[in-house]
């Protein structure tokens, strides 16, 4: 099947390996993402109109009690929560209802919350993103435990940057840049995702503690889910199976798994992005829908429920992170508007507001096409 000039497969392909476990994912994180504003917009004593899974024309919904439309529509790339007040899904304030509003009506009305209360509810759905997250990768922690390899060294690769950063064959990785290293797994992700970085290593020798430093070399590999732009340095594990052992993790323990995995992906994409702004990172590794949708389902078949959930976390965290950048339209967006009005001790005019909603909608479209133009340029590579 073709589908804008890329060969994706049978139908059966399009519809049953990618699509359901895409829409099952993105609809969790969605769900999640509004279910925090909706919650604390409720807490503040705000009227909700719409919950909505999806934009565009609604495929199914329901009214419940207290007048909130829950429905689920046509395009499923988001959602939203419209408060009392709104005049649209971005939260844009309707002047002309607001001016005709009763006491009562009033009461009711985000846009006459304070400014405190409005940005609490705005940050209630990136918050929320990050808290299933972590409970996620904490409950993956807590009850599947943490197989390790011993980040031992079994073989140098030569001409690696290992070699010419000293390392020998015995050596017992124990931290890079300060950071413990509990197995071969978390020296391979801290150091795929630092190409080009200078990293300190911290290793075991002989019963004694030396600093090697290395620089991963950036290249391209081949994934199970695509070609992917990482740093390698050069180094072998040992195959004896005495050297992998399973850490188990209190409650405790498993929930400061969950956050310290949070942070590591915010503290990478932080990194990309830095890199990307300074020009030492290319662009197009940023995925849209397109890649999404075949990662999700790629992630299904090779590894299955397990790793389908932990892709659930970390989109949770990818779509919490892009919604706080200060773009109008975005809840970051919206809490920058809150902390002029807050400085100024008044509201940015109905005037600037309108524009930064459509300078923010320009970007996010433009943003749209060229992530979707990576995806279909990724998968025609």
């Amino acid at each position: 099947m073709e589908i804008f000039g890329v060969m994706v497969g049978s139908t059966y392909d399009l519809l049953v390996v990618y699509l359901p476990p895409f829409l099952l994912v993105l609809a969790v994180v969605i769900f999640v993402h509004e279910m925090g504003h909706f919650l604390v917009g409720r807490w503040c004593g705000v009227g909700v109109q719409v919950f909505s899974i999806g934009f565009g024309p609604e495929l199914l919904g329901w009214t419940d009690k207290r007048g909130t439309r829950w429905k689920v529509c046509v395009i499923p790339l988001g959602g939203y929560v419209k408060f009392a007040g709104d005049l649209n899904v971005t939260s844009t304030p309707d002047t002309e209802e607001l001016a005709r509003m009763s006491e009562t009506e009033r009461s009711e009305s985000f846009h006459h919350k304070s400014v405190g209360q409005r940005a609490a509810i705005v940050a209630a759905g990136p918050a929320a993103n990050f808290l299933m997250a972590i409970a996620i990768f904490a409950g993956l922690a807590y009850f599947n435990g943490k197989q390790v390899l011993e980040p031992r060294v079994q073989a140098v690769i030569e001409g690696s940057a290992a070699e010419s950063a000293g390392f020998q064959p015995g050596d017992l990785v124990l931290a890079i840049d300060g950071r413990a290293i509990d197995g071969f797994s978390d020296l391979q992700r801290l150091v795929s995702s630092s190409a080009g970085d200078t990293l300190a290593f911290t290793v075991e020798r002989d019963g004694a503690q030396v600093t090697l430093v290395a620089t991963p070399i950036r290249t391209e590999q081949e994934t199970p889910f695509g070609r992917h732009r990482v740093g390698l340095l050069g180094l072998q594990a040992a195959n004896d199976a005495d050297a992998i052992r399973t850490i188990r993790y209190g409650p405790v323990e498993a929930l400061g798994q969950g956050v310290y995995e949070t942070y590591f992906v915010i503290e990478r994409t932080l990194d990309y992005l830095g890199k990307l702004v300074t020009g030492r990172e290319s662009a197009d590794q940023l995925s849209g829908p397109i890649r999404i949708a075949q990662v999700s389902g790629d992630v299904a078949n090779y590894s299955g429920l397990i790793g389908l959930i932990s892709l659930t976390a970390l989109l949770s965290v990818s779509i919490g992170f892009i919604n706080l950048f200060p773009i109008p339209m975005l809840d970051g967006g919206h809490l920058m508007f809150y902390a002029v009005e807050a400085v100024r001790g008044r509201p940015l005019s109905d005037e600037a507001q309108e524009i930064g909603f459509r300078i923010g909608l320009a970007l996010m479209l433009m943003l749209m096409l060229f992530v979707t133009w990576n995806d279909i340029v990724n998968l025609t590579a």
